[in-house]
């Protein structure tokens, strides 16, 4: 079967996702750093729009995509997709979110890693000429508390990678825990403060909707073990990061680490000023593997959704 759609990618994607697509006969545009502006002038030609987190599908712009019937989210998130816009026309919004739980949960892991063993200063002191052994006294994982906020796809595989090196997890989500998993993983299962005043290490793995959106403020850090790190790879609105700054500065939270930010591509930030910060540019999926996957699954979702419409 051969399907005729027009499908504009905006995003860089695995080139396997356009060679699936065209050889099931799709019409492809790949135009990997089109501008909204551009984007506005062009949307009304295309039956389905890809897109990764860089696109941002506003409003405005969802009005204008008289054709489109479905968009595709290379990944994760769907923060950047104006979803009520998209409700009201009838679209199709489809992620791939399976995909990327292997990738970020390790990006976790060497994290959190790099945080208790202060890798960071260690590797830039060496660059400095510097012999700071005696300085860099680390700490371990094994048995420390892992509070783990949000259990879907990522979370759970955290907490199984977290469980291999002998700590102790600590789970929080709004929606009710597997028994079955919780046992397999040894999950103790609390509610939301509970886990901020219990944990050494804390990770954040939940969408960023208004119910989210700074859930991590000035409140809830003070909560927080002074001797504790945060970790945020979900989305960068979920905390407020001048409350991180400040209660990191005064010495209130050991340190972070952030691979996301509220406003994406960040140009400066006072988090750079302090030393017991690791800050990466949303990397989390950038996998060869997960890349792969995502584009498998979105190309494969596509088609399925053309075949039943």
């Amino acid at each position: 079967m051969s399907f005729s759609k027009h499908v504009l990618i905006c995003d860089p994607v695995d080139p396997i996702l356009n060679k699936i697509l065209q050889d099931n006969g799709f019409k492809i545009r790949y135009s990997p750093t089109i501008t909204n502006k551009e984007l506005e002038l062009i949307i009304h030609d295309f039956d389905i729009l890809i897109i990764r987190s860089r696109t941002k599908l506003t409003k405005k712009l969802i009005e204008k995509a008289h054709k489109c019937s479905i968009i595709a989210r290379v990944g994760v998130g769907l923060d950047n997709i104006d979803l009520e816009a998209a409700d009201k026309k009838n679209i199709d919004v489809i992620n791939s979110a399976e995909s990327a739980s292997t990738a970020v949960a390790e990006l976790v892991l060497c994290l959190l890693l790099s945080l208790s063993r202060q890798i960071i200063k260690a590797d830039g002191s060496i660059r400095q000429n510097k012999w700071l052994k005696k300085e860099l006294l680390g700490s371990e994982l094994k048995g420390k508390y892992l509070g783990i906020i949000g259990l879907g796809n990522v979370g759970k595989r955290l907490s199984r990678l977290a469980r291999g090196l002998n700590m102790n997890i600590i789970g929080y989500d709004i929606n009710s825990i597997d028994d079955t998993y919780a046992r397999e993983v040894g999950l103790i299962k609390t509610d939301f403060n509970t886990l901020l005043k219990s944990c050494d290490y804390i990770s954040l793995h939940v969408p960023l909707m208004n119910s989210t959106y700074h859930m991590i403020n000035q409140q809830k850090l003070s909560m927080m073990k002074k001797t504790a790190f945060l970790i945020n790879t979900s989305r960068g609105g979920i905390i407020d990061e001048e409350a991180l700054y400040l209660a990191i500065k005064n010495g209130d939270l050991a340190g972070a680490a952030l691979d996301v930010f509220e406003n994406e591509p960040i140009s400066q930030t006072k988090l750079t000023e302090l030393p017991n910060v690791i800050l990466t540019p949303h990397i989390g999926a950038q996998t060869q593997e997960a890349q792969l996957l995502a584009a498998n699954v979105i190309a494969e979702k596509i088609i399925h959704r053309i075949k039943t419409k």
